[in-house]
């Protein structure tokens, strides 16, 4: 590990150099390219130097338990000893989980996918939530979420949404959500006050660029045709909704929300990249065994990943076994707790496979 440090620490001076350069200052593109690979290494390398003058610290602590004979001092420096001990310790761990493997879709900006399960309005009703619960989380990382599709259903729920989330890290923050979320209460619809349960799944699919996946433009087959709202009454005359299908996989994705057929087009090749890169990543990860066991779960939308029971204002996650007992802030945006547990969690499967395999 200590090699691989400062193999990086080095590369990181370098790059400090390269930035510095005229010469790369006025290349606008060259600089964005070195100036985020310089702030990814800027996490690992001030961990290392801190890591590194610790050790510095422990060293001096511990010659000055070796030539002192003042036995004030002797206290203070057992003290000190065992504080840069548990602080090393912590550090190195720190250290570990930074140096593990980087998941390349975690900088992406996602397609979510949110669809109405068992439970007719109810579930049409738990999706529009959940899709407020993801809209808030957003706003609280100052994320852009920009609605691409919807069908409602008659109550005003939806039967399903797509949107798009953009900013810093998004992928990383949301790629366990994928499941079935599994809603307990009393539908609002529901006389005689018995508790229903609905499920809604979720897809949260990285973005895919053009360079991930080339898509012949050959095998796309698409359909244009008026818009219509709920009830299908008129909403638009002209041809302005898009429906295209991807013939070697059917996949179909269809856009209707913007009044420009070219808007709606590129709204729904960026949803049809998504969707075929989750095809080829679920090719690999099913390919690599180990890497599906260190998945929190499957990964698979037929699994129910979380229950919301509002009657007991509680949301648990099956994944990891946990519960907690503020489902009113929850479905208010606030999910950091379920979400670092769960990337934790993930963490520390992959630390155990790198021991394993040492």
């Amino acid at each position: 590990m200590l090699d691989k440090l400062i193999s990086l620490e080095s590369k990181f001076e370098e790059l400090t150099e390269q930035l510095n350069d005229p010469n790369v200052v006025t290349d606008v593109s060259r600089y964005a390219k070195l100036a985020k690979q310089h702030r990814d290494l800027s996490v690992v390398v001030e961990k290392f130097r801190e890591f590194r003058s610790l050790k510095e610290g422990l060293a001096e602590t511990r010659a000055l338990l070796d030539e002192s004979s003042d036995p004030e001092m002797l206290e203070l420096a057992r003290e000190e000893l065992l504080s840069l001990t548990n602080r090393i310790s912590t550090c190195e761990e720190e250290l570990k989980i930074l140096l593990l493997p980087k998941d390349p879709n975690d900088e992406k900006n996602v397609i979510l996918e949110i669809r109405a399960g068992t439970g007719g309005n109810e579930a049409s009703l738990f999706a529009s939530e959940l899709m407020r619960m993801y809209t808030r989380f957003g706003e609280r990382h100052n994320w852009k979420v920009q609605i691409l599709s919807t069908s409602e259903s008659e109550i005003g729920g939806f039967k399903e949404c797509i949107a798009m989330i953009e900013g810093d890290k998004v992928y990383s923050k949301l790629k366990f959500e994928s499941g079935v979320h599994r809603v307990q209460r009393v539908p609002q619809t529901e006389a005689s006050g018995r508790i229903h349960t609905s499920t809604v799944t979720v897809a949260v699919l990285p973005e895919a660029e053009e360079v991930d996946i080339q898509i012949n433009p050959k095998d796309l087959r698409v359909d244009t045709y008026c818009s219509s709202g709920p009830g299908g009454q008129s909403v638009n005359t002209t041809y302005s909704a898009v429906r295209i299908t991807h013939l070697p996989t059917n996949t179909v994705v269809a856009i209707q929300d913007e009044k420009s057929q070219i808007k709606n087009r590129e709204k729904a090749m960026r949803v049809l990249r998504a969707r075929l890169l989750e095809v080829e990543m679920e090719k690999q990860q099913s390919a690599i065994s180990s890497e599906r066991r260190s998945q929190v779960g499957s990964g698979e939308r037929s699994e129910k990943i979380r229950t919301y029971n509002f009657k007991e204002n509680r949301v648990s996650d099956h994944r990891i076994g946990l519960t907690i007992h503020s489902l009113n802030l929850f479905m208010d945006g606030d999910l950091e707790e379920i979400i670092q547990a769960l990337i934790t969690h993930y963490q520390t499967e992959k630390l155990k496979e790198e021991a394993e395999a040492a």
